[in-house]
């Protein structure tokens, strides 16, 4: 059996890392699914830019290998300027947005849902499914 592995690029907020780190785990605890993460998180960040200018455009070359974007869609997203350039840059890159509800949320960003091609419900076969469906 071949299991493809999804490239992927995981829109999230540092402040809230907790959120990020279990999404992680529920991806890589999912028998029969492999993914390359080119996200930037906290304990992984991009050296030597010094300027937002050098920062999009160190995230630019990350998102280019993913498959799609998964976007925490919590509502702490909306104000996050790091989180709206990522997904304009999705946009602009043809990549397909998987907006991931976070655990417990009824609200979330105006801004993920309505850049979102799938929504979904904090569940890993949820998430998995949808990864499946915009990347094949």
């Amino acid at each position: 059996m071949t299991i493809r592995t999804y490239n992927l690029f995981i829109s999230h907020s540092w402040k809230h890392k907790d959120d990020y780190n279990h999404l992680v785990n529920l991806l890589n605890n999912k028998k029969y699914f492999s993914y390359s993460n080119y996200s930037v998180p906290e304990e992984d960040p991009i050296i030597g830019v010094r300027t937002d200018r050098e920062l999009k455009e160190a995230i630019r070359n990350q998102m280019i290998h993913a498959s799609c974007v998964i976007a925490l869609a919590g509502v702490y997203c909306t104000p996050s300027k790091w989180i709206n350039y990522e997904i304009e840059l999705a946009k602009e890159l043809g990549k397909k947005i998987i907006a991931v509800v976070p655990w417990g949320n009824e609200r979330i960003s105006d801004v993920v849902r309505d850049a979102a091609d799938i929504k979904v419900r904090w569940d890993t076969d949820s998430i998995v499914n949808a990864i499946r469906e915009v990347c094949d």
